[in-house]
């Protein structure tokens, strides 16, 4: 069953099988993100999060193109889309416990690559193209880019794309491990869902805590990635969802989960 939240003029948002999908819609303007539309993102995000009902999220672009990154004619006037604590589009530093793909078409420029980078998968049309252009005006992919690229993509690789400001196609960072899935363009919308429908079989309550202890551990030696994976599986150990899974699996049946 397919169901369509009221909406918005900047984003928009519609359930279906436990898959919220969010489309920043300002087409005409290549869905640069203005503050208004990172409030809305979040607060999109929030629901994604906080409704027992939907399990994964897919972020996309309307009218072809993923994001353009910031709205730089608001810019000019003082106006900035980075909230505290969650960063450019109301994404890029925020904690998103359930999974988020990117499904993107066209451009991800800048802030708008930054997004998709904050998510956990990128499905991408073939013709989509992915650019950090900040060099060219004086700044540094500050929202993740800098960060985040370099452990999606070879550390050289990565570095070319920051220093120049030059784009990397879809093709291109498909072969590096960037893309997930690689789609027909005008495809990715519709591969995207279909992957969030085959993640969110799964039990909540582990693909957050797969997450959560991916988070964590980035970076630490193995005997303290272990160590602080621990707590979390083992916390798992005692859930109804755990029993639930044992239980549907020796009666040869799908899985009712109930998020506890």
């Amino acid at each position: 069953m397919t169901t369509t939240d009221a909406p918005t003029e900047l984003v928009l948002t519609e359930r279906h099988d436990g898959v919220l999908t969010i489309t920043i819609n300002r087409p005409a303007q290549r869905n640069a993100v203005s503050r208004e539309v990172a409030v809305q993102l979040a607060a999109a995000l929030d629901v994604l999060d906080s409704d027992p009902t939907l399990s994964v999220g897919v972020l996309t672009g309307a009218g072809g193109t993923f994001s353009a990154g910031m709205d730089l004619k608001a810019f000019a006037t003082g106006e900035t889309p980075i909230l505290p604590g969650r960063g450019f589009g109301g994404l890029t530093q925020a904690v998103v416990r359930k999974p988020l793909i990117a499904a993107v078409e066209g451009w991800a420029l800048g802030g708008g690559f930054e997004m998709a980078l904050a998510c956990d998968l990128i499905v991408a049309g073939d013709t989509a193209k992915f650019g950090l252009t900040e060099v060219k005006r004086g700044l540094i992919a500050g929202e993740g880019g800098v960060i985040r690229l370099p452990q999606r993509l070879p550390y050289h690789i990565a570095l070319k794309v920051l220093l120049t400001g030059e784009p990397i196609s879809a093709v291109d960072a498909n072969q590096y491990g960037l893309i997930s899935e690689l789609t027909a363009p005008g495809g990715a919308l519709g591969r995207a869902q279909e992957l969030a429908r085959r993640v969110a079989v799964n039990a909540p309550l582990a693909l957050a805590k797969v997450k959560q202890v991916l988070r964590d551990t980035q970076g630490l030696n193995d005997a303290d990635a272990f160590a602080r994976q621990a707590k979390d599986a083992h916390s798992l150990l005692a859930t109804e969802d755990a029993h639930e899974g044992a239980l549907a699996f020796a009666e040869k049946r799908a899985p009712v989960w109930r998020g506890r």
